[in-house]
């Protein structure tokens, strides 16, 4: 993603935080597959490892998983984002960080969250977020990954009554498993749902889970 791009994403999530805040931090209460998709991810990463809520947002994944009893921290683009998560999760590390150059060392995370992480991704900056997410993962480490199902890019000028300029990626379920594979990954089970009425933004959505493979099959 070019700078201009990236910094365009970050404003327009600082300038939404309170209002994201309001709609979307209880939202999982709301969404029983997502709980369920999340417990699963808690039962199958690997030892007791550091887990990432990647793209955390004000952190409401990242509690949930806390509570399941993982290791979590979450990391975002958007400061204000990463601020609010810090205060509404004590016992929680939040820190800010682009996922196509995170801030952390090979191997560090025995899984990762990311909860649309990508929809403001274009499609040629996606695998190589998902190479670093591969990069950051130890071997047998695992993604769940959560995204739109379509083909329309949605572009916002104006989001919630803030100015903003934003792109809105969806993408179809084995367009996103060949770029999962194309970055390493071992895809292990896609899940998709349809939307929840009254909670949500109303699109199909899609869950992968895939697993970087174990370094002698690496």
């Amino acid at each position: 993603m070019i700078e201009q791009k990236t910094n365009d994403v970050q404003a327009g999530y600082d300038l939404v935080a309170d209002e994201y805040v309001r709609r979307i931090y209880n939202e999982l209460q709301h969404k029983p597959l997502d709980r369920q998709l999340l417990d699963r991810f808690a039962a199958a990463v690997p030892g007791d490892g550091l887990v990432c809520d990647l793209g955390c947002g004000p952190g409401q994944v990242a509690r949930y998983l806390h509570q399941q009893g993982l290791n979590v921290r979450g990391v975002d683009l958007s400061s204000a984002m990463v601020e609010r998560a810090s205060r509404l999760n004590p016992g929680i590390e939040f820190s800010q960080g682009d996922m196509l150059a995170l801030p952390v060392e090979d191997n560090a995370w025995a899984g990762v969250a990311a909860f649309y992480a990508i929809v403001n991704l274009p499609r040629h900056d996606v695998v190589e977020a998902l190479r670093e997410m591969r990069r950051v993962l130890q071997p047998g480490g695992l993604l769940l990954l959560s995204f739109h199902l379509g083909n329309e890019v949605a572009h916002f000028d104006e989001w919630w009554g803030y100015k903003v300029s934003l792109d809105f990626y969806y993408f179809s379920r084995d367009e996103v498993a060949g770029y999962l594979r194309s970055a390493g990954f071992e895809v292990q089970e896609i899940v998709e749902r349809e939307p929840y009425p009254d909670v949500e933004h109303q699109s199909r959505r899609a869950y992968i889970f895939a697993r970087k493979p174990a370094e002698n099959n690496a």
